[in-house]
């Protein structure tokens, strides 16, 4: 299974509001700083915002923030979210399906089971949990606030503060 560059993408940018949870954040500082297109960060922006990920403020001194605690966060929701639209392979499409296969083939069914099985993996981690306590992760996304660290006491329990 491969994870699109949407939900990559997606990842990054709330790593990156949890690694920064004390102000708002700006979508050219996550392009910076997680190497992508200010455009591309705009459609997951406003995708994450829509499922409640993200609480966005529009104007001059706007930016974004996580939409709940980090610890409310679970992975494996966010890609069942944003991988859902995407079928694992054609058979799974409604659409597009071309394979005279389908209704009988056991692969459909074990392809179905290893993508569960890959959620499921998911499912038990909070974005907390890939960002707190990650001393190498926080030097990249909020350098400043590392040389802070002691001062934060966020950097023990991201986002549960709120």
């Amino acid at each position: 299974m491969r994870v699109t560059k949407r939900t990559n993408i997606a990842m990054r940018v709330l790593m990156f509001c949890a690694a920064n949870n004390d102000r708002l954040v700006t979508k050219a500082e996550i392009a910076r700083v997680c190497n992508a297109s200010e455009n591309h960060l705009a459609q997951i922006i406003n995708h994450l915002a829509q499922l409640g990920y993200l609480h966005t403020q529009r104007g001059r001194n706007g930016g974004m923030m996580l939409g709940r605690p980090a610890s409310d966060i679970v992975i494996g929701d966010i890609f069942r979210a944003l991988e859902a639209p995407v079928p694992l392979a054609e058979c799974f499409a409604d659409v597009d399906n071309t394979c005279p296969l389908t209704e009988c083939c056991k692969l459909r069914s074990a392809l179905s089971q290893a993508a569960e099985a890959f959620y499921a993996t998911l499912d038990p981690i909070t974005l907390d949990e890939l960002v707190c306590n990650n001393t190498e992760l926080l030097n990249i996304l909020a350098p400043l606030a590392a040389c802070r660290g002691a001062d934060r006491p966020e950097l023990e329990s991201v986002g549960k503060s709120r």
